[in-house]
């Protein structure tokens, strides 16, 4: 059976119009007899927890973690990093009567919600609706392109797009499936408190910034990868040391974010297997140029800081080398362009142009710092940043937040202050292995209500405009050489914050005990797709 990535799809699209003979994927699970049932009871441990259990309320990538061992999408990637189709049995693109693209969907057949009910194409034509409303979604111009919607049977459905997005396609179409008849039955709140999706796991409960009990679905429409373990419990333990140890004394037999510097440590336990990978994160610092007043309106206060900070040294020394250098797109993404570097370090320079935007005797700034371990050594990593800012002469006053309050100073459109007034730790993914169109339609975009920007700091209208393009260029080429235009522009002007490392990411998990395959959930890690007992 051959398998084709997504973007190989669209290789032959042509700008702006997009070919009938894209043809259709096919990639059905091979027969295989019904598993054998699920046993046992096992208990891991996240170091972060999230803010929703409602695909359409997504508002961070945490909440994947949680969300996608529920509910699932059309296509996915694998653990191996390529796409597949997943709800999806097949799907083509092509040109409407209008000559603007339309989306072919095929479903599987007999796949069932957790309560029973079977997925239909109505129950996609629901998600979208709950997906594209702004009051629902803070994520709605994922889906915005679409104008329409049409039920053929079923299991058959198109979408009829009002301008070409590739966006969509390249970001595993960016469609949960949620059910209709029980949300209209119990109301989105109670779907919020007990989701039900098509998932290889099925809620039980959940006590928030505790623990979220699963349950291994037993109709699960993919046998043949699917979990051996019976009921699944994710601890919320945000304290390293905490995890740690309950990792060491057996309360759980799963942890995430290994601290950097006891990676070596879980390297040589005996009986404990890890895996480090690259997050699909990326990490930056944001600066607020919206204000009036600010002084990172000026662009050479902008690459002052960016040469203010040794983030090689940070990397070495405070995450015992768990990072990677990054200069606006990851290795092997779409647009990245080896010729461009990182800023080097160079506090004399930062001094220099601080002096020459009119600070020569530097100037305050609230400096604000995430606490949870999103991501390993997260708050040490701020605190050492921020104190290269402030023997510059960008003299930070830190203010440590959780991640709520965290996620929730980030946002743009919300009522009310306070407002990120000064420097973020931030991040967003740009994907596995990536794609920076989406996570720069987010951050590096213009903020506009219901749409772009949601979480942007920044206003530049030459950017605005390419990033427009890119997102309705499908021939892959030309939309590459679109992203490494905005890449050199972003890099010049230190627009949309300036980059600094993806992290490497640490899994440990008692090898002795339990089999188990790293799988992503969209952009990220952690998804408990194949985890079995170990064969004795």
């Amino acid at each position: 059976m051959r398998q084709h990535s997504l973007q190989t799809m669209i290789g032959g699209l042509l700008l702006g119009a997009l070919a009938s003979t894209a043809g259709a994927q096919a990639s059905k699970a091979p027969p295989t007899p019904t598993a054998a049932p699920a046993t046992g009871s096992l208990t891991v441990a996240f170091g972060a927890e999230s803010t929703t259990l409602d695909p359409a309320k997504i508002s961070a990538g945490v909440d994947h973690y949680f969300v996608g061992q529920i509910f699932e999408m059309l296509t996915r990637r694998n653990a191996a990093l390529q796409d597949e189709n997943w709800l999806a049995e097949s799907w083509k693109l092509e040109t409407g009567k209008d000559g603007k693209p339309v989306l072919d969907v095929h479903l599987r057949r007999g796949v069932k919600f957790h309560n029973g009910d079977p997925l239909t194409a109505e129950d996609f034509e629901f998600s979208w609706q709950r997906q594209r409303d702004p009051k629902s979604s803070f994520f709605s111009h994922y889906v915005s392109s679409v104008e329409r919607f049409e039920i053929l049977d079923p299991l058959h459905f198109k979408l009829y797009f009002k301008e070409p997005d590739a966006q969509f396609i390249v970001g595993n179409m960016q469609l949960w499936a949620m059910p209709k008849k029980y949300i209209q039955k119990v109301g989105e709140e109670e779907f919020a408190r007990r989701p039900v999706g098509t998932g290889p796991w099925k809620f039980v409960s959940r006590t928030v910034k505790d623990e979220l009990k699963l349950e291994a679905f037993d109709g699960y429409w993919n046998q043949a990868r699917r979990p051996a373990i019976k009921e699944l419990t994710i601890k919320i333990i945000p304290e390293d040391l905490t995890r740690v140890a309950a990792f060491k004394t057996g309360r759980v037999d799963w942890i995430d974010n290994v601290p950097p510097s006891m990676v070596e440590e879980f390297r040589k336990m005996p009986g404990v297997k890890t895996a480090t990978v690259v997050s699909g994160n990326n990490l930056f610092l944001n600066f607020n140029t919206q204000m009036p007043k600010s002084p990172f309106n000026d662009v050479r206060v902008r690459q002052a800081a960016a040469h203010a900070i040794d983030v090689d040294a940070i990397i070495k020394r405070v995450l015992f080398g768990q990072g990677e250098r990054y200069a606006q797109i990851g290795k092997e993404s779409t647009g990245y362009d080896p010729a461009l570097k990182p800023y080097t370090y160079d506090p004399k320079q930062a001094r220099e142009l601080l002096k020459q935007a009119g600070y020569p005797n530097g100037f305050d700034t609230p400096c604000y710092n995430l606490t949870t371990p999103r991501e390993p050594g997260m708050k040490e990593v701020g605190e050492a940043m921020y104190a290269y800012l402030s023997s510059v002469g960008i003299r930070c006053q830190v203010r440590n937040l959780e991640y709520g309050a965290w996620i929730s100073l980030g946002k743009r459109g919300r009522s009310g202050p306070p407002e990120m007034d000064g420097v973020l730790s931030w991040m967003w993914s740009q994907g596995l292995p990536g794609d920076p169109g989406l996570a720069w339609s987010g951050h590096l975009h213009s903020y506009a209500p219901g749409g772009w920007g949601t979480y942007s700091y920044t206003a530049d209208k030459e950017v605005d405009a390419l990033l427009e393009k890119q997102r309705g260029t499908m021939d892959p080429a030309a939309r590459a050489e679109l992203l490494r235009q905005i890449a050199r522009i972003k890099q010049e002007r230190v627009l949309g914050g300036l980059p600094t490392y993806r992290p490497l990411v640490t899994f440990a998990w008692r090898e002795d005990k339990i089999d188990y395959v790293p799988w992503p959930i969209r952009d990220y890690w952690r998804a408990f797709q194949e985890i079995s007992w170990k064969k004795k």
